[in-house]
């Protein structure tokens, strides 16, 4: 009896360990909202780093250079943030960027000189505009803590980011997307296409550019001078 008693009391303490652990594993369980959303950013992160080489390699505008610099920097910072959480979360990333991305990468190599660097700014400006707006879709609407709190860490990043392509632009006499008065990127607002042949990184050029992760809804605010 004292046998099976203690063979009980064992059991019973394996279970208590374990319980918590089999706990924290089912919780840690990523939407399709969260699981997009990683998947996106992580591709929106190799395209900025390649077109950030690209910049520092072919930019002929001093500002453009140093600005490719900085994205190199800070999307391979985010990057490592995301393959982690991915990683502890278990959702597959895409090996390359979208086929999108990948074309407007094969223009920017195509590109030279001033040419270069205006194609550079606009399709920065459409990327980042649709990566601030999945990055705010994640905050509202994503339900891992985990997944939600890079978000907030990645937003103030994207919009450095922004802030920094549209000086440039209009240095540059580059069209500027809308924005709220506040200089966000509107949420739900449209991108304007840069040009016809010229398609935004991460998704397919269309009356609306389409959010990764969201949906446009909204009414996106003009600009205040």
């Amino acid at each position: 009896m004292l046998g099976i008693k203690r063979l009980g009391l064992l059991a019973a303490l394996v279970l208590v360990g374990v319980a918590p652990a089999a706990a924290a594993q089912a919780a840690a369980q990523p939407s399709e909202q969260d699981t997009q959303y990683l998947q996106a950013v992580h591709q929106v992160n190799l395209y900025e780093i390649a077109a950030g080489e690209l910049a520092q390699e072919k930019g002929q505008n001093q500002q453009v250079k140093e600005l490719g610099q900085q994205f190199v920097t800070d999307h391979t910072e985010l990057d490592q943030s995301v393959q982690d959480l991915a990683g502890q979360l278990n959702v597959e990333l895409p090996s390359e960027p979208t086929t999108d991305q990948q074309t407007a990468l094969d223009q920017l190599n195509n590109a030279s000189g001033e040419e270069f660097d205006r194609l550079w700014v606009t399709q920065g400006l459409a990327g980042h505009v649709q990566a601030i707006q999945a990055t705010q879709t994640e905050i509202s609407q994503g339900t891992e803590p985990q997944v939600v709190q890079l978000a907030q860490t990645a937003l103030p990043v994207l919009q450095a980011h922004y802030d920094a392509l549209v000086m440039l632009a209009e240095e540059l006499g580059i069209p500027v997307p809308e924005t709220s008065p506040s200089g966000t990127p509107s949420p739900g607002g449209t991108v304007p296409a840069p040009g016809a042949t010229t398609p935004t990184p991460g998704e397919t050029f269309t009356e609306e550019a389409p959010v990764p992760g969201g949906t446009v809804t909204e009414t996106p605010v003009p600009q205040q001078s």
